[in-house]
């Protein structure tokens, strides 16, 4: 949130999850601002303090709820300020949230961010309470609040109508809308124009996208037209809406950048076909074979579910051994986690905690071991690095990510300034980076 007036009262933003709630922070402080609010640095030194949640798995809502009481101290001292939690967890969870968490002032939902203004005027002894999904709702024509990085996410849809029985997305988020191209490429404009040079569409499905005649692939094809944008990334899409029209983009469009996250989940039919994902390992496989073909430098990431209901040792061996065939990039793995609400709720959970945590630590090791192959493979060869600023570990180095999203470590030298495109070349890789030396 902007800063340049201070005279209104501050808020304290918190957000926890997936890139879809950073783009909505940014919009909630747009909101927030047109309506006389500031920022504060510290929950200590606002007037509201609001947390962002995510409610896909039982821990991030542990935690929210573990940080929720902390703050709750904070408002013990100061009765008025005002405590509000936003999100998914907050539309997943209201009842209960409201119960555990009395000394919430309000609970909003993702499509209620455009109210906060009266629901922050309205709040008093009862909770100002609004989870209502609207299927109108976009924010398309409210500009987020952009960090200043040089990388930005921009929300392109919203919702989901994929329904698979592990998930609670369409029932927090609501059905899939599409943003028009015309309302994107006004923000993306605005982006660019402050220095931004990598824009990450966003979308629970993302190229299920679909405003009038345009698909996701004329999409990316306008994006790539925008002066100032180098490099244009996308996620999550969703296999079976993978189609020609996205391929053509990637294979046509340099700044389409060569790296693919598709999540995948399980490497047995039998969990597929319980998990509702619409495609089979065949498929799964000849799409990546396709893919692999038409873009030859592609990198691939994917999300994987050990422990679904149902889940024996012989689906989860299929799963190694599907992991072990494509050779991920790198891999988002998790333990199943029963959602209320979602269509595989009243399965219950067949795989004991104990159990998923073997499987995860075996799978876990296995994809430690494919990066590292893959990254080592990389020793030689030159790339072109988005520069984004000092290296996690500092000792003089800088860090940027490669086309393949894949994180690049070099020595700062003067002159290398953040925004900036160089080449590297690979001296050294981990499982997670690559060591590189400048080229000139």
């Amino acid at each position: 949130m902007s800063t340049e007036s201070q005279s209104g009262p501050r808020v304290y933003l918190e957000t926890y999850g997936c890139q879809m709630n950073i783009a909505d922070s940014q919009t909630v402080n747009a909101v927030l601002r047109r309506a006389g609010y500031s920022s504060a640095e510290r929950p200590e030194d606002a007037d509201v303090i609001l947390l962002n949640t995510c409610a896909i798995r039982e821990h991030a809502e542990e935690r929210v709820l573990g940080r929720l009481s902390d703050l709750a101290r904070l408002k013990s001292r100061r009765p008025e300020l005002k405590l509000g939690l936003l999100g998914c967890m907050a539309q997943h969870n209201r009842a209960t949230l409201v119960e555990k968490a009395s000394y919430l002032d309000l609970v909003a939902g993702p499509d209620s961010y455009r109210r906060l203004p009266e629901m922050l005027r309205n709040a008093s002894f009862d909770p100002a309470v609004d989870v209502r999904l609207d299927r109108g709702e976009t924010y398309a024509d409210i500009t987020p609040d952009h960090d200043g990085s040089i990388r930005a996410y921009v929300t392109a849809m919203r919702g989901c109508d994929k329904f698979c029985t592990f998930c609670v997305v369409p029932y927090v988020r609501g059905r899939e809308r599409s943003i028009a191209p015309d309302d994107l490429l006004r923000e993306i404009r605005e982006l660019a124009a402050r220095g931004v040079k990598e824009i990450v569409l966003l979308g629970q499905t993302v190229n299920a996208y679909r405003h009038g005649a345009s698909d996701f692939g004329a999409l990316l094809r306008m994006v790539a037209r925008v002066d100032g944008v180098e490099r244009i990334r996308f996620t999550s899409p969703h296999p079976s809406d993978i189609n020609d029209s996205l391929i053509d983009a990637m294979t046509t469009e340099p700044k389409v950048q060569p790296y693919l996250h598709l999540p995948v989940q399980s490497g047995s039919d039998r969990i597929l076909a319980a998990m509702d994902r619409g495609y089979t390992v065949a498929e799964y496989c000849s799409l990546v074979e396709r893919l692999r073909r038409a873009i030859p430098a592609l990198a691939l990431s994917t999300d994987i579910i050990v422990g679904f209901h149902g889940e024996d040792d012989s689906d989860f061996r299929a799963t190694l051994s599907l992991v072990a065939e494509i050779g991920y990039d790198s891999a988002f793995t998790f333990k199943y986690s029963v959602r209320e609400n979602t269509r595989a709720h009243k399965l219950g959970d067949s795989v004991s905690d104990e159990e998923k945590g073997r499987r995860l630590s075996e799978l876990i090791a296995l994809q430690e071991k494919i990066s590292l192959d893959r990254n080592l493979t990389n020793i030689g060869q030159l790339f072109k690095v988005l520069v984004e600023g000092p290296a996690r570990r500092g000792n003089a180095m800088l860090a940027g990510k490669t086309p393949q999203f894949k994180t690049a470590v070099f020595p700062a030298v003067e002159g290398i300034r953040v925004g900036a495109t160089i080449a590297v070349r690979v001296e050294s890789a981990t499982a997670h980076s690559l060591i590189c030396s400048l080229v000139a």
